[in-house]
């Protein structure tokens, strides 16, 4: 009889447990999401007076420096030329896509300049504005893109491990060989504005390269590294187009919750919202705006905000979710306010970056 009604109280216990569980489960689908794109500023703002741009390769190696390359060359396992050749290729992948940028009415592409650069991969010391200016005037320029350095470090990591093989005489113990090599492309760059005598941005970028091979003989292991210098280059290349893109503002995906609970207007106006009228869904969220509950109010405040987000209109989404924290205490809207005050900030560097 006891253990009867343990059982039941368990049961009973059981049941309780569920339903909070299914009740902590409904009640946390009192939203929905939304999905929108947003614009968001170019990393790197030039200003619009600047029109005609050149671009540079300052990578020479001077014939005082040459003896130390050499020796960096060997610490890093460099193939001959491949520096040289990658620099080339980011060159042309900055160029070729500097050139389809409408915001420049010029984009030139200029001899190499030789400097005291010493091919560390450090960033060698800016050119003096008489230098820059010497370039811009002789080429009718206004600015320059200039590739500081490029340097592909290398690293080597080489092992044996027994294996067998099978052969018609059964299996008998051999030697594994795996080689495999890290290459990293590494890449300095400069934005001299000729016009106030500034640096616009100095910035490094790399890229890591993973090349492996694995055979019973060396030569196979050693297959690792063939076509590494095609890879280095492209590489090189791809880091010039990001670098030429880095001033272009780009398109972002978000999200945003919205309340689809609250009353029976709040579940029309979902419907209205999956079908795509949004419109017709602030009009029903924009009556329970007044609603005496305040946790309506504060939903359909907050409902409104995203409305405004989605028209584009940023000062009254933050005018709808400032009401909805300030008057009724929505935590949700407290955050969305400070996403909407990051989004006008991130508009007015939008605005300086269009060309004029």
């Amino acid at each position: 009889m006891q253990l009867k009604k343990l059982k039941n109280k368990l049961f009973s216990s059981l049941a309780v447990s569920s339903l909070i569980v299914l009740i902590i489960i409904l009640s946390s689908c009192k939203t929905n999401l939304v999905y929108m794109n947003v614009i968001e500023p170019a990393p790197i703002s030039i200003p619009p007076y600047l029109k005609k741009m050149g671009v540079v390769n300052r990578t020479t190696i001077e014939k005082k420096n040459e003896k130390f390359d050499k020796v960096e060359q060997i610490l890093s396992a460099e193939g001959p030329q491949l520096d040289k050749e990658g620099a080339l290729a980011a060159i042309d992948g900055l160029y070729n896509e500097l050139s389809k940028n409408e915001r420049f009415t010029l984009v030139k592409k200029l001899p190499e300049v030789k400097t005291n650069t010493t091919g560390s991969g450090v960033f060698p010391a800016q050119l003096s504005w008489d230098e820059i200016n010497k370039i811009c005037t002789e080429n009718g320029l206004e600015g320059l893109y200039i590739l500081e350095f490029l340097d592909s470090d290398t690293k080597v990591s080489y092992a044996q491990i027994p294996t067998t093989i099978n052969t018609p005489l059964g299996s008998i113990p051999a030697v594994e060989h795996q080689a495999n090599m890290l290459t990293i492309v590494k890449t300095g760059w400069r934005i001299y504005d000729n016009v106030n005598k500034l640096v616009i941005d100095e910035y490094s970028m790399n890229r890591n390269l993973n090349f492996s091979g694995r055979g019973i003989n060396p030569m196979a292991a050693v297959n690792a590294v063939m076509g590494r210098k095609d890879a280095v280059k492209q590489a090189a290349n791809y880091i010039g187009q990001d670098y030429a893109k880095s001033i272009l503002p780009y398109t972002i995906r978000v999200n945003r919750d919205y309340y689809i609970k609250g009353n029976y207007n709040f579940k029309v106006a979902m419907r209205k919202a999956r079908t795509g009228n949004w419109d017709g869904a602030a009009e029903l969220w924009k009556k329970e705006t007044l609603n005496p509950k305040r946790k309506i109010a504060g939903r359909a405040c907050y409902n409104m905000a995203i409305i405004g987000e989605i028209n584009g209109d940023l000062d009254g989404a933050i005018h709808w979710a400032q009401q909805a924290y300030e008057n009724y205490g929505n935590r949700l809207a407290l955050q969305y306010v400070n996403i909407l005050k990051n989004r006008k900030n991130k508009n007015a560097r939008l605005k300086m970056q269009e060309p004029q």
